[in-house]
């Protein structure tokens, strides 16, 4: 699941950050096609604020609306793990939109975790993606921006880490966009 419905706001662009060219294509479309090259299952795109469609033309996602998107991060994961529990899933992994840098090693690390909660981190910092096992998903706050953070704050016994290569950078501002350029 690549979360990409937010609104950018800090971002000061005369377009939408995720569609922002970065290093030669759309800065969303480095994140999916990561997620992509992983192997996973599925990848699905959860998408509110701007249309991704021509941004990821031709890759092999599924979309997903949040139209709550205004209301914060938290309420794309509560989509995304709507989706999966109708699929019954046994498992999500989940990444951002604005972070081009994760690989498909990372995504594929995490895949593999085997706690509840897997979360890669780099050079030991806790970043995306997270694998957020089916168990877990009724302990899940879908409000506000947190994602799964809260969780992992107060049930640290849930919590595996998988350290990952690469670098979790966000691209929020012009010049976020500028130095990673």
């Amino acid at each position: 699941m690549v979360l990409a419905a937010g609104g950018g706001t800090r971002f000061a662009g005369e377009h939408h950050k995720l569609l922002v060219p970065f290093r030669g294509k759309p800065l969303v479309r480095w994140a999916v096609e990561h997620a992509l090259g992983a192997g996973l299952d599925e990848t699905i795109v959860v998408h509110g604020a701007v249309d991704l469609a021509h941004a990821l033309e031709g890759l092999d996602v599924r979309f997903l609306e949040n139209p709550a998107w205004a209301s914060g991060q938290a309420t794309s994961l509560g989509v995304a793990i709507d989706e999966a529990a109708r699929a019954r899933l046994g498992a999500v992994v989940v990444g951002l939109g604005d972070q081009p840098l994760v690989t498909s090693e990372a995504w594929s690390a995490v895949a593999g975790g085997t706690t509840p909660i897997s979360v890669a981190t780099y050079e030991g910092r806790r970043r995306n993606p997270v694998r957020l096992a089916a168990e877990v998903w009724p302990l899940l706050s879908f409000d506000g921006d947190e994602g799964a953070r809260a969780l992992m704050r107060s049930r640290p016994d849930l919590v595996g880490e998988v350290a990952c290569t690469g670098t979790a950078v966000d691209i929020d501002t012009l010049e976020d966009l500028a130095q990673w350029s």
